[in-house]
This record gives C-alpha cells, structure tokens and sequence, in this order.
C-alpha cells in the first residue's frame, strides 16, 4: 500500500543555507491509503529513506515516485507555502520577485 505521485520533486529544506530535511513534493495519481483524492498534491513529511522510485518518510508513510522528477532547495521561511500548495518552481519565482525593486 502506498501513494503514487507524478510531477514529483525531492526538496531540501534550509535554514540560513544549513539543510534541515527534505521532503517530497508531488501530484496524487493512486491512493491506496484514500487519504488524498487523484490530481491532490502532497507535501510529506521528512523523508527518512530513499529506495529506488519508493520513498518513506518519518511518518512511516511509502511514496511511489513515477516519470521523471526534480529537485529543489527552499529556505524554512518558506515551507509553509509548499505545505499549503505551491510546488517548488512557483516558491522560487515568487522570491525572485519579492527581491525585485520597481524601477
């Protein structure tokens, strides 16, 4: 039993550039477990192992990755907007603009 992700991504974790965890990003394609509906995405918790495409994390939860993935790095300030949705590509895009001063 296990959840399928797609779209997936390993993202470390940093705190002032010092990693803390990493986590799995990703979209739901089967549940076995019928916590998260198909197309969800899922934020798991700390990943404690990494075994080929199946990953368990620290809440004993298995992950199975499909196709092609990426990984990333976001700073703890902003874990909060990859639980609550935003994948790690948009994270990065608003920081840049954050940074951004008008002309």
């Amino acid at each position: 039993m296990n959840t399928v992700l797609k779209d997936w991504c390993l993202v470390d974790v940093n705190d002032d550039g010092i990693l803390i965890g990493s986590v799995l990003w990703g979209i739901v394609v089967d549940d076995s477990s019928i916590r998260y509906l198909v197309n969800d995405y899922v934020c798991t918790s700390r990943i404690t192992k990494i075994y080929q495409k199946l990953i368990t994390t620290s809440s004993n939860s298995l992950y199975q990755i499909i196709g092609e993935g990426s990984h990333a790095c976001i700073e703890f300030e902003d874990f909060e907007l990859l639980r609550n949705g935003f994948n790690p590509q948009q994270i990065t895009e608003l920081r840049e603009l954050a940074t951004k001063r008008p002309h």
